[in-house]
């Protein structure tokens, strides 16, 4: 779309921003498509930008069949591209808001201006903060947290940390940080031994920067702890080790309204049978169903409700944030983390949760644009 063409709409131009260099890459993908699906035509013109596994920008197809799961495979970036698309380029000058495309070697074409990006990557790289620096320094709004609260919500030690300090409750955890494995790993290990000697078997052993349960391993003894570290680095050098929490999975969505953050309905995640935790597979292949709205107590769900809206603000969170909590068997609730940019599939618990509050998944994704088209960027 030219520039011309651009000036004559109305309508405010979003760039769906999906896709990213970690390994959540095909969640992001099956995500975009959902948000694809939803966002309402008459009100926004659209522009699908893909980021490629290796960090290359691409114009894909609008089209959400093609990113949706399909005989339980993922999709990725390369496989929705448009033809022949060679990059794409978000402005680093600030004060400018176009985008711009070009072939290989050849003069970039102007795509015109975005007025708002919805960045709807997982994991590092796009869900950290990077991208968010990035829209800062251009200037262009965009969807969600900002750089600050990204990083927060992506590191679960400074998370835990933030939320210490807040006092909000948080569980048992040690953390292994990679200078500290290259310099001595068996100290490492040793650390790792007396943290269970402390707190008891089973320990679950994650890498601290990722999502979408990549890379996690529930341990029951000292002879699976090698494989866990080296699947928990295989994703992150960093690693978070963690002591069980013995109690129900509950979780709760935190929206932004124009009189500022509320909360929904709380969910619970049940266990799975087949599974020794929600991981990825429960999650995304099986599609393990989540009870909305959990049932918990009128006071139960104040009190979830009460402490999602609080982490949000302890991490300086802005559009959405989806809070995970452990409600322990003597009654309290235990927060495990934030998710800054939860998944928007067809079976994720965000917006199956304000669904239950009476936000529909169309009105969802509007409010979501709106409230960053109030934001500027810069300090606030």
């Amino acid at each position: 779309m030219s520039s011309e063409t651009s000036s004559q709409s109305p309508k405010p131009r979003v760039a769906v921003v999906f896709g990213g260099r970690s390994s959540e890459h095909a969640i992001s993908v099956v995500t975009a498509g959902a948000v694809l699906r939803a966002i309402d035509r008459t009100r926004y013109d659209v522009l699908p930008i893909g980021i490629t596994t290796d960090g290359r920008w691409a114009l894909t197809a609008d089209d959400p069949e093609r990113m949706a799961i399909s005989e339980r495979r993922l999709p990725s970036v390369e496989q929705i591209a448009e033809p022949g698309a060679g990059g794409v380029l978000l402005p680093v000058d600030p004060g400018r808001h176009d985008v711009v495309y070009a072939e290989p070697g050849s003069v970039p074409k102007d795509l015109g201006d975005v007025d708002v990006v919805f960045p709807l990557l997982h994991g590092p790289y796009g869900e950290d903060g990077t991208l968010q620096g990035l829209l800062e320094l251009s200037g262009v709004p965009y969807v969600g947290a900002g750089v600050l609260s990204s990083a927060i919500g992506m590191d679960k030690e400074y998370m835990k940390r933030v939320f210490a300090s807040f006092g909000l409750p948080v569980g048992p955890y040690t953390v292994i940080r990679p200078r500290e494995w290259e310099r001595d790993p068996a100290a490492a290990r040793k650390r790792i031994v007396d943290f269970a000697a402390d707190h008891g078997w089973p320990l679950f052993v994650k890498p601290a920067r990722a999502g979408s349960s990549m890379g996690i391993s529930r341990i029951e003894d000292l002879a699976g702890l090698e494989d866990a570290i080296e699947e928990a680095r295989r994703h992150d050098p960093k690693i978070i080790v963690e002591s069980l929490l013995r109690g129900r999975e509950i979780e709760c969505g935190v929206l932004e309204f124009e009189d500022g953050p509320r909360a929904s309905v709380p969910a619970e995640i049940p266990a799975v049978s087949s599974h020794d935790f929600y991981d990825f597979e429960a999650k995304y292949i099986d599609s393990a169903e989540g009870v909305v709205p959990a049932p918990l107590t009128e006071e139960q769900t104040a009190r979830v409700r009460e402490l999602a809206v609080r982490a949000f603000d302890a991490a300086s969170c802005e559009g959405l944030v989806r809070a995970d909590f452990f409600l322990l068997e003597n009654g309290e609730f235990v927060i495990n983390e934030i998710n800054t940019m939860p998944g928007f599939t067809p079976i994720s618990m965000f917006p199956r949760m304000w669904q239950a509050s009476g936000v529909d998944y169309p009105e969802l994704i509007d409010r979501l644009i709106r409230a960053a088209l109030r934001r500027s960027t810069g300090l606030r």
